[in-house]
């Protein structure tokens, strides 16, 4: 028996044309890029010059990021599926979203323990004037919010409802993956790395809790921890941290210039804490089969009425 609960399917009572051009996983992945470009060009116009203070520019960014995402999926949701945003209700943002939060924190500060154990990882000093709150804007909740909306309940979620869970854990996976290829010192095992440890990991979490404030907590941890407390680059992005750091050893090790995202201590650890998630998946039943293997009545969240005349 399943117990698994989809966030939208198709209206019954929806006509063939709708059902393609309305209602189907990649009318719905159309719809959502096209608001998010538009979305990310307004606040790209903003006014701007040289002189522009980092809180400025991280705000533009957090904008750039997260709030073009954001805004496109409000859009897609509320306009084309007609249904409560359950993944983002805003009872949830503090309870689970805090839990992200401490999630991400003690994942990779286990990473960089790790690190110190074996002697990739030292402190060579302190750096109290890093632009913490820039960073915290942009590769934190700008990076978190913008990342696990697009990858999580866009491209996971569209894949599930057609391919079932198994397909679309591989590919948002792959594809989180692949867009860190064009970061700097990015290498094809490193953009492999992130598939995995971090691409399934956050689509099990997404599974097994059917909520982004938790992913977006979890992601937003990680990658402030990594660049603004312990000054190692975030997926090659050069970090300005708190602690001044370096980090030897074999790059397997201690992930080179890419950060310790490409290294296997991150690889180990983070599969360990996505097989617990698979393994709670199993248990609950929470699996979704493809759709050709679903029968009756989908185990759905009930969604708001299709509009009629008058409404």
């Amino acid at each position: 028996m399943y117990g698994y609960r989809l966030a939208f399917v198709t209206p019954a009572q929806a006509p063939r044309w709708q059902r393609w051009l309305v209602f189907s996983p990649v009318a719905r992945l159309v719809f959502f890029i096209a608001l998010m470009v538009a979305a990310s060009m307004l606040f790209g116009l903003l006014p701007h010059g040289p002189a522009d203070s980092p809180v400025a520019k991280g705000l533009r960014e957090f904008g750039f990021r997260a709030l073009g995402p954001l805004l496109a999926y409000l859009a897609m949701v509320k306009l084309v599926e007609r249904r409560p945003l359950r993944e983002l209700a805003l009872r949830r943002l503090a309870p689970e979203g805090g839990l992200g939060l401490a999630a991400g924190v003690l994942l990779f500060s286990a990473v960089v323990g790790a690190l110190w154990l074996l002697g990739s990882y030292d402190i060579v000093g302190i750096n109290p004037e890093a632009h913490w709150l820039l960073a915290a804007l942009t590769v934190g909740l700008g990076a978190g919010i913008g990342e696990e909306i697009m990858f999580r309940g866009v491209l996971y979620r569209l894949v599930e409802e057609g391919l079932g869970t198994w397909a679309a854990l591989l590919v948002s996976a792959l594809f989180f993956g692949a867009v860190h290829l064009n970061n700097p010192g990015a290498t094809l095992w490193a953009g492999l790395a992130i598939a995995i440890e971090a691409g399934i990991l956050f689509g099990l979490l997404y599974l097994v809790t059917r909520s982004l404030w938790i992913c977006m907590g979890l992601h937003a941890a990680w990658n402030f921890m990594q660049g603004t407390v312990y000054g190692i680059p975030v997926s090659g992005t050069k970090a300005d941290g708190w602690l001044v750091s370096t980090r030897s050893g074999p790059d397997w090790l201690s992930g080179g210039v890419f950060g310790a995202e490409a290294s296997v201590i991150a690889l180990v650890l983070c599969s360990l804490v996505s097989a617990m998630l698979l393994t709670v998946a199993l248990r609950r039943g929470l699996i979704v089969p493809p759709r050709w293997r679903r029968q009756g009545v989908e185990p759905v969240a009930a969604s708001l009425p299709l509009p009629t005349a008058g409404s």
